[in-house]
């Protein structure tokens, strides 16, 4: 189907409740949370999966981000920058068959702004209407996302700058969007790093 199918689809779906979609997104969160113990929580993973879908995104072309949820498939789902994530889509899958019409693109990016304003975080305005894509054929087989070391202060800023700038960001939007970093945890079968990056993981 192409994506004019896709989105003619979704126009005739009937509306969401975004608030009961909201209170089932937390409800996992705090459910994994719960089964944790250990005051770590699925918050920042949503984070990181709102971001790594959106990431792709090239403002030459308009091709990539979070229209689509390619990630649910090859490349995007062997991008070796999204190892890890396969849990917390696996998680957020009893949300989306409680919400059929919400379409994966819109749940993935929503949960990421629920962790968001959960977290202490600032408010985020959200708007549907993304559609799902039935493979990743459209995907670039290349990693488009930013890697967690290129080895070296020098090379690490050239790096950010060129993944952030292919998606149109300047130096300020940069140093704010990887302040998301305040959230979460590094995991060695996800990055090689292992650690919290502050010393409160679940707040902003």
């Amino acid at each position: 189907a192409s994506i004019q199918d896709s989105y003619a689809k979704e126009a005739t779906s009937p509306p969401v409740d975004m608030g009961k979609v909201r209170q089932a997104i937390l409800q996992v969160v705090e459910e994994d949370a719960e089964k944790r113990g250990d005051g770590t929580s699925l918050a920042g993973t949503f984070l990181r999966l709102a971001w790594h879908c959106c990431g792709t995104y090239k403002a030459a072309d308009g091709s990539g981000g979070s229209n689509g949820a390619r990630m649910r498939f090859h490349p995007e789902s062997d991008y070796g920058n999204n190892a890890g994530l396969d849990s917390a889509r696996a998680a957020l899958e009893p949300v989306k068959q409680k919400f059929p019409a919400l379409s994966y693109a819109d749940l993935y990016t929503y949960a990421g702004v629920v962790a968001v304003e959960e977290s202490g975080g600032p408010k985020i305005e959200f708007r549907t209407g993304r559609v799902d894509m039935e493979d990743g054929s459209t995907s670039d087989p290349k990693d488009r996302l930013p890697n967690a070391d290129y080895g070296g202060r020098t090379k690490n800023v050239a790096g950010m700058r060129a993944v952030f700038n292919r998606m149109g960001f300047d130096d300020q939007e940069i140093v704010a969007l990887l302040g998301a970093h305040a959230m979460g945890r590094c995991h060695t079968d996800a990055s090689g790093y292992w650690g919290p990056w502050t010393n409160a993981e679940t707040t902003f």
